[in-house]
């Protein structure tokens, strides 16, 4: 049986005009705010306890969209914790403006300009966008 990692994290939205989300820099990739969750966390409390880790952006300064959470599976190959199954929920979060970020586990961050009108990371990035891009269709007056 493969073992399941549980993680989550945050598309980060800014409230000011012109949109637009963040993105965390990998090496080799783009990525959300996201990390693994501590034993007795709930989803919403790893996704920002690990969006402050690595941004420096606190809860208090995010204004989370309830109606909001996407679930990804996807199998990871890992040098550290060998092959498993990682879940990862992602919620929808808006912040006042784009801020400045902490960088501790990236090497560089993007506030991205929203719409999206290319992939940016198949597996990942993108299905995320796609849900989000269907939660505003659904609900205009959030955005």
């Amino acid at each position: 049986m493969t073992q399941i990692v549980e993680a989550a994290g945050f598309v980060l939205f800014t409230q000011s005009t012109p949109a637009s989300f963040l993105l965390m820099q990998h090496r080799d990739r783009w990525d959300f705010p996201k990390g693994h969750a501590d034993s007795g966390e709930d989803c919403l409390q790893t996704a920002l306890r690990e969006t402050e880790e690595e941004t420096g952006i606190a809860a208090h300064q995010i204004t989370v969209d309830a109606d909001f959470r996407q679930v990804l599976e996807y199998f990871v190959q890992g040098k550290k914790r060998g092959d498993y199954q990682k879940r990862v929920t992602y919620f929808l979060g808006f912040v006042r403006q784009q801020h400045p970020v902490e960088l501790t586990e990236h090497i560089g961050y993007r506030w991205h300009p929203w719409p999206v009108e290319h992939s940016i990371q198949e597996q990942t990035i993108d299905p995320v966008l796609a849900a989000v891009r269907g939660h505003f269709a659904r609900f205009p007056d959030r955005f």
